[in-house]
C-alpha cells in the first residue's frame, strides 16, 4: 500500500529545493534587468506553454514586473484571455508544429522588441509500463516535452544572441526521480536536464544564461489533460500486465486542484530571467519530503556509479569531493 501511495505522489509530481534566494524564502531581484523601466526598452520574453498552470502563473508574473510577456498557447480562448492581461500578447504556438514556430518567430520580429528571455514550458505526461506504451505515445511525448524545447529554442537563438538573454525550460524532479509507468515522462526529463547543461555551456560564449526548472507537486492541468487523451483514444487497461496498477492510479484524482498554485516556480523563472548570476539549476519544491526524495535519489546513482569496480573512491574521498563541490557552489 505504501508503495502504491508513492507511486501516486510521483506521478502527480509530473511537474521545485528551497529557494534561498532570500528571506523567508522569497525571490530577490538583483542586478539591472530586475524591472523594466521608463527610460529603458521593455523586455519581451516568451512563454510557451501559458495557458494554465506553471507557464500561466509565469506569464503573469514577469508582466506584472514590466516585461512584455508572448504567451504561447494553442486554442483561441486561451489566447484572447491572456492577451486580456497588461503586458501580455497570446502568440499561437504548437511546439510539435514548425509552422506555428515560424509563425511566432515572425510575430516576435514584427513587435519590434527583440527577445531577451525564453521559458520553454510546454510539457505533456504519458503514464504506461515501457514494455506495453505504444511507439506513437511514446514519440509523442518525446516530441513535446525534448524536441519542442529544441525546436523553439533553435528558432528564437538569433534573437536571444542578440540581446545576450536568457533561456530556462520546465523539467522536474523526475529528471532525477525515475518511478514505475513514469518512465516515458522520467526519459523526458532526463533528457531536458542534460539538453539544458549542454546548452549553457554552447551559448556561454554569447553571454547567454541558461537555466532548467526543477518543480515538484504543483497545480497544473498536466495530469487531466493526459486523462483526456487517454479518454480519447478508447484507451483501456485490458490485458495489461499492469492492469491492477494502472487502474489504481487512472482511478484516482488526477486534477491537482490539493496542491500549492505554483507561484514559487514562477518566481524561479523570474529569479533566471533577472539576476546577474543564474543558477544552472532550480529545484523548487513544496516542502523538505520532495526534497530528500529528489537530493537521495541523486545521491544513490552517485553511490551506484561508484560501487566495486577498480576505480572506486572510499567515504573520506567522497565527503571530500562533496566539500569542493559545495565550495565552488558558493563562487
Amino acid at each position: 500500500m505504501r508503495s502504491t501511495k508513492l507511486l501516486l505522489v510521483l506521478v502527480l509530481s509530473a511537474l521545485a529545493a528551497p529557494l534561498g534566494w532570500g528571506q523567508n524564502g522569497a525571490a530577490t531581484l538583483v542586478g539591472e534587468n530586475a524591472v523594466a523601466t521608463d527610460q529603458e526598452p521593455q523586455r519581451a520574453i516568451l512563454v510557451t506553454g501559458a495557458s494554465s498552470g506553471i507557464g500561466r502563473v509565469t506569464a503573469e508574473l514577469l508582466a506584472s514586473k514590466g516585461f512584455y510577456v508572448y504567451a504561447g498557447a494553442r486554442k483561441e480562448k486561451d489566447l484572447k484571455e491572456l492577451s486580456a492581461i497588461k503586458n501580455v500578447e497570446g502568440i499561437r504556438l504548437d511546439v510539435t508544429k514548425p509552422d506555428d514556430i515560424e509563425g511566432a518567430v515572425a510575430k516576435v520580429k514584427a513587435g519590434g522588441r527583440g527577445l531577451y528571455g525564453l521559458i520553454n514550458n510546454a510539457g505533456v505526461v504519458e503514464l504506461a509500463p515501457l514494455i506495453e506504451i505504444p511507439e506513437e505515445d511514446l514519440q509523442y511525448i518525446m516530441d513535446v516535452n525534448v524536441f519542442g524545447p529544441y525546436r523553439v529554442t533553435k528558432a528564437f537563438a538569433p534573437m536571444i544572441i542578440e540581446s545576450k538573454g536568457r533561456i530556462s525550460t520546465t523539467g522536474s524532479l523526475s529528471g532525477y526521480v525515475v518511478w514505475g509507468l513514469g518512465g516515458p515522462y522520467c526519459m523526458t526529463k532526463h533528457a531536458v536536464e542534460a539538453y539544458s547543461e549542454a546548452l549553457a555551456a554552447e551559448m556561454a560564449q554569447f553571454g547567454v544564461k541558461v537555466s532548467v526548472v526543477e518543480p515538484g507537486n504543483y497545480k497544473s492541468k498536466i495530469t487531466t489533460s493526459m486523462k483526456k487523451r487517454l479518454e480519447a483514444k478508447g484507451y483501456s487497461t485490458e490485458g495489461s500486465l499492469y492492469k491492477g496498477m494502472l487502474d489504481r492510479t487512472l482511478s484516482s484524482s488526477l486534477d491537482r486542484a490539493q496542491f500549492k498554485s505554483p507561484d514559487e516556480v514562477a518566481d524561479a523563472f523570474l529569479h533566471a530571467m533577472t539576476a546577474d548570476n543564474p543558477k544552472l539549476r532550480y529545484l523548487v519544491v513544496p516542502n523538505q519530503g520532495e526534497a530528500n526524495l529528489t537530493i537521495r535519489a541523486a545521491m544513490n546513482k552517485v553511490v551506484q556509479l561508484n560501487a566495486d569496480h577498480e576505480y572506486s573512491y572510499d567515504r573520506d574521498d567522497l565527503v571530500k569531493m562533496l566539500d569542493e563541490a559545495l565550495a565552488a557552489s558558493k563562487n
